[in-house]
């Protein structure tokens, strides 16, 4: 995703006081990002001589979904930042719900990307090679298939915890953004949380095997703050529905039931498409 102008901003990291300024802040539109399903505009956010670019997503501007009808795609963006920052990983950009020129929806700190190391990768063999794991097999054309793997990437470790957490049913190459000081981010969490099992990712690379006990401790936490009293629960309960949020409970504890990464359930395709 870029943006569609170069915008000269003296930049905010996306640490303390982003979510401030991106709530509190004046948006100005400056293009909108056309390869988006549903609206999402490039902004610049200003408050008190700071400045920012963020993404703004209206919610008028969301396209209705069958299986997704309770809620807005933008409070489940909000929800998954909630979640991110539970767990003390910072792997969702700072993420608010707001009033802007086009109504109520989401916005969220631009993140530029930086390059690096891949990712993902298509490769001719029929195993990964040592620091890859493997995703699946994919047609490349004249009848012809590689293997799709993954980095075995620490960060992409927790993110694949955070999304089975929220049953993200859209995790995308695309969606993932490496970013400055080796940082990496997770973006277009509209299609999360789900009540039923959605979960759909190119992160299976560790399916099956024991969770870190980083992650477990992790879940753990998110247990305490899930309970009816707890600080996360409260947030969760303005954005998504009582069974959404039963299910997150759910899916929590299960997970520290198994203390391993699930595992695709064969019963729908357990990749989104396109991939990346």
């Amino acid at each position: 995703m870029s943006a569609p102008e170069r915008i000269p901003a003296r930049r905010v990291s996306a640490g303390a006081m982003s979510a401030e300024l991106l709530a509190e802040g004046e948006l100005t539109v400056r293009g909108r990002i056309r390869e988006a399903s549903n609206a999402a505009l490039y902004c610049t956010v200003s408050h008190q001589g700071r400045e920012a670019a963020c993404i703004y997503k209206p919610v008028a501007g969301e396209r209705p979904l069958w299986d997704f009808p309770d809620g807005t795609l933008a409070q489940r963006e909000v929800a998954a930042y909630a979640v991110s920052e539970a767990t003390g990983w910072g792997l969702v950009p700072p993420t608010v719900l707001r009033d802007g020129p086009y109504g109520e929806g989401m916005c969220q700190l631009w993140i530029e990307v930086t390059p690096e190391s891949e990712l993902l990768a298509l490769v001719d063999a029929e195993e990964p090679e040592p620091g890859w794991k493997a995703i699946g097999f994919a047609e490349v054309g004249e009848g012809r298939t590689a293997l799709l793997v993954h980095a075995d990437d620490e960060r992409l470790r927790r993110m694949s915890v955070l999304d089975a957490v929220i049953n993200n049913a859209d995790r995308k190459g695309g969606h993932l953004l490496p970013a400055a000081e080796g940082r990496l981010y997770g973006i277009d969490h509209g299609v999360t949380f789900n009540a039923e099992n959605k979960l759909r990712t190119l992160l299976w690379g560790w399916a099956g095997e024991p969770l870190t006990g980083e992650a477990v401790d992790v879940l753990k936490g998110l247990k305490e703050s899930l309970v009816e009293s707890g600080t996360l629960a409260a947030t969760l309960t303005a954005l998504i529905t009582a069974a959404e949020l039963d299910a997150v409970r759910a899916r929590v504890d299960a997970l520290l039931s198994s203390a391993k990464h699930p595992e695709p359930s064969g019963e729908w395709p357990s990749i989104p498409w396109p991939p990346v």
